[in-house]
């Protein structure tokens, strides 16, 4: 008899609860089946786990009464991409989320499921938000817990104008996700517990925040957005606090009810912005979008502004370089036969640059006068800069496309016969497959498969060309006959390009015979 319960209270201490081999030992393969499946899973035989059938850790306390009660409402579900995946819907006013979290200190890291509330959500009353958790991470080392917050519009109190339309709604967005951010870095929010002192499998880890890194771009993003009636909704990350594989309680407590509250106050409500760069950032990025619009009511299809910074910190930072002791930035300035001018509807002024007009453009200059870096810049002007990137109002039309070679890339049934045909062997070329491209293949494939997506637009730079493709002189021409050549160059088909309706950006440094098909040659 001594010998039986001991081994059954080495189950329970394993298992969390002893239900036969069903609930038994854990999670395991049963936490595999239920995140895959959905429901109870096979019940798994793994160790440390949480799922044992009737035997749970929160049964004995009340937090969980909305879950298994029957007669508890349940919201209708639609599916969102954007909404953390659904977990348990326990929900209630942040006082109780808070009492839970304590009760659940020193318990097994799987009770933490207890805290997931998809649809009905943690209200705090108090600091006029609502939380909502996705399914909680089921391990100290798995991904981080998916949450968001909404902060009601009579809290956050943006006005309507910041947020009248999707341009002013995005801009919003970035700039309150931009805070979000900065605001983790400067409270330390996104750093672990734990982090830097090795404390092994056994030592306290978790308890950081984190939410979307923000770029130079402001573009759509699920980070933070606007909605329509106004309220702010703010997705970013918890890593649940843990030590070993018992929960730290109290540290969650200090994250969900100092932290986070410390956060939305900082970053998400307008009485604590300051108020002339909110407006300055949303106004500035709107018209950023007006110039870019009117560019084909200009008949053009690109626009640098005089004074833009176009060179970056370095090939992994993508910030404006900076004067130093040696060296200030060469800005750019344009040419008078090209300049044009645009009055901004918000900003109150005049913008004037060089403007890129319909039809073949060659960039044309010696080695490191810019010629790549004003093709870098453009190939992301389709996207909206924040204030003081340097280019922010270095636009090109929404669709242009940057053209390249990509030997190894995959093709699967794209017709390159305008450029490649009579391959060797007999193989075809109007439905033409391969998993390794050449560069001449791979190239013709980025352009065929551009003006299908509806391209208008080419950028390309012939340092990252295919020579093959884009030209072949007179005196290879002589020695391999057209014949046994299956590629057209580009710069034979680049005049039907235009006449039927698509422009070219392209930059040469080596090879003259484009000038005979340009319409404009900017020489930096």
């Amino acid at each position: 008899t001594t010998i039986k319960r001991q081994a059954v209270n080495n189950t329970m201490r394993r298992g969390g609860g002893y239900s036969g081999r069903s609930g038994g030992r854990g999670g395991g393969r049963g936490d595999y089946y239920k995140n895959k499946y959905g429901g109870g899973g096979r019940g798994g035989r793994g160790r440390g786990g949480y799922n044992v059938g009737r035997g749970s850790v929160a049964n004995d306390t009340d937090a969980n009464k909305s879950s298994s009660d029957p007669t508890a409402e349940s919201a209708p579900r639609a599916y969102d991409p954007n909404v953390p995946r659904p977990g348990g819907d326990n929900g209630g006013m942040h006082a109780d989320f808070i009492n839970l979290l304590r009760r659940l200190d020193h318990k097994q890291y799987p009770a933490y499921h207890d805290i997931e509330s998809s649809s009905k959500g943690w209200v705090n009353d108090l600091e006029g938000y609502t939380l909502y958790i996705g399914r909680a991470q089921s391990d100290p080392f798995a991904k981080p817990t998916r949450c968001r917050i909404v902060v009601k519009n009579e809290t956050a109190k943006f006005p309507p104008l910041s947020y009248q339309n999707k341009v002013r709604s995005v801009a919003l967005g970035d700039f309150l996700n931009r805070k979000f951010y900065e605001c983790c870095k400067e409270m330390g929010a996104d750093v672990s517990e734990g982090s830097g002192q090795g404390g092994g499998w056994s030592g306290p880890k978790g308890g950081d925040i984190d939410i979307t890194k923000p770029t130079q771009h402001v573009i759509e993003q699920s980070a933070v957005t606007i909605l329509k009636n106004g309220d702010v909704c703010a997705q970013f990350t918890v890593s649940l606090p843990a030590r070993g594989r018992s929960i730290l309680g109290h540290k969650a407590v200090q994250i969900f009810d100092q932290t986070l509250p410390q956060l939305v106050q900082k970053t998400l409500l307008y009485n604590s912005l300051d108020a002339s760069a909110v407006t300055r950032h949303v106004l500035n990025v709107e018209d950023q979008e007006w110039v870019r619009s009117n560019l084909e009511i200009r008949g053009l299809v690109a626009f640098i502004p005089d004074g833009a910074i176009l060179p970056r910190k370095s090939g992994a930072d993508d910030r404006p370089m900076e004067d130093d002791d040696n060296q200030k930035v060469v800005r750019f300035h344009s040419p008078d036969t090209l300049r044009v001018s645009f009055d901004l509807p918000n900003m109150g002024k005049t913008l004037a640059g060089i403007g890129i007009r319909k039809g073949i453009t060659l960039i044309v200059g010696g080695g490191f006068h810019g010629k790549s870096t004003i093709l870098s810049a453009l190939q992301v002007g389709m996207y909206n800069k924040i204030p003081g990137d340097g280019r922010e109002f270095c636009v090109c039309s929404a669709n242009a496309v940057k053209i390249r070679a990509e030997d190894g890339r995959s093709v699967s049934e794209v017709n390159i016969t305008p450029f490649i045909n009579n391959l060797p062997f007999g193989k075809k070329t109007d439905c033409f497959t391969t998993a390794d491209a050449s560069g001449s293949t791979s190239q013709a494939t980025n352009i065929m498969e551009s003006l299908e997506m509806g391209a208008k637009t080419l950028l390309i730079d012939e340092d990252t060309c295919a020579t093959n493709f884009m030209i072949r002189d007179d005196k290879m021409m002589e020695l391999v006959h057209k014949d046994k050549e299956p590629i057209t160059p580009f710069l034979y088909k680049i005049k039907t390009l235009a006449q039927n309706g698509i422009s070219v950006i392209l930059v040469v440094g080596s090879c003259g015979d484009f000038f005979d098909v340009g319409d404009t040659t900017i020489l930096m």
